[in-house]
């Protein structure tokens, strides 16, 4: 293990068990002109997590290639608590493939696989987003998705080959007050990215040219994903199939730069918060099969625990 790469990962770690963690792992550049926007991408996820109190790692972005990406990347997961409510972040930041068989996130040295990333992450119990900003990278959802977890890709299938603009306007937008779209002072990575890809699609739009990549959002554990265009604001009013429960409800819950009401909750209450939040989303999936008085009653208790919940809430030390 380098030097510099150790000092950072036990500079996280020691605070990981209680504040989140981002980890960005930056791989092969293929040319000069595309190394130099994926270290700027990279150093716009750094001030955004520094802003927001969280740990950060990031791996291929210094010279060292000993050990190999690849197993820095597998040593970070392998050390990270795998407990607890604080989230972890995994950003990639690069190129992808996937030859059907496959889908690879290219590295200096071995590439990963979506699968061994998806093994990695297997004991890795607490809240977890995956956002993997390179082309081909849709078969990551159907690997990485599951409960508790946000996944973001940049394509909606893996023949979305070609070079992909989303990560940098997603780098972007996490730390940026305009994407915070319905103005409570911070900005969800639902939010981050509704705003990135609506900025992909004016990019097509106004060079006129045929999009070659539609991003997806899966946070709902069935390993299908959602694309932006299916939210009105940040509420899905559409679903990738029957039964099916909407994505974007745990998104919206994600703050890489928490506002400062946000900050102020003890961990104890926002857990609680997130969970009756979640049950609301559940319950309006549920609107049409229950009766009108049942479905308010279900409403009203929750409502009523949430007024309480915040009510009784005592800022954090």
């Amino acid at each position: 293990m380098s030097v510099p790469f150790a000092i950072a990962l036990v500079s996280t770690l020691l605070g990981a068990v209680d504040r989140p963690q981002v980890l960005v792992v930056v791989g092969a550049e293929g040319t000069p002109e595309y190394g130099a926007t994926f270290q700027k991408w990279s150093a716009l996820w750094e001030a955004a997590a520094k802003k927001g109190g969280a740990g950060f790692v990031c791996i291929g972005r210094d010279a060292t290639t000993t050990p190999s990406d690849h197993d820095r990347f597998r040593t970070f997961l392998a050390e990270a608590p795998r407990v607890g409510s604080a989230p972890l972040w995994v950003v990639l930041i690069g190129h992808g493939t996937d030859d059907g068989r496959e889908a690879r996130f290219n590295l200096r040295g071995p590439d990963v696989t979506a699968k061994e990333l998806a093994e990695w992450l297997e004991p890795v119990k607490r809240p977890v987003a995956v956002v993997n900003c390179t082309s081909a990278s849709a078969a990551f959802i159907n690997h990485l998705s599951g409960p508790g977890r946000v996944v973001v890709t940049a394509t909606r299938s893996g023949s979305e080959s070609s070079y992909a603009r989303f990560g940098g306007y997603l780098a972007e937008a996490i730390g940026s007050p305009a994407a915070d779209l319905d103005k409570d002072g911070q900005v969800s990575l639902l939010e981050a990215f509704l705003t990135a890809a609506d900025r992909v699609r004016e990019f097509y739009r106004g060079e006129g040219r045929l999009a070659t990549e539609h991003p997806l959002l899966d946070d709902n554990g069935d390993k299908l994903g959602s694309p932006a265009d299916w939210f009105q604001g940040v509420r899905a009013v559409r679903r990738a199939k029957d039964g099916a429960a909407v994505d974007g409800t745990r998104a919206h819950q994600w703050h890489l730069i928490p506002s400062a009401r946000e900050r102020a909750l003890p961990v104890s209450v926002r857990v609680r918060r997130d969970e009756l939040e979640l049950a609301l989303a559940t319950l309006r999936d549920q609107k049409d099969r229950l009766s009108e008085d049942e479905y308010y009653d279900r409403v009203e208790k929750l409502m009523v625990e949430l007024a309480r919940l915040y009510a009784g809430a005592k800022p954090a030390p």
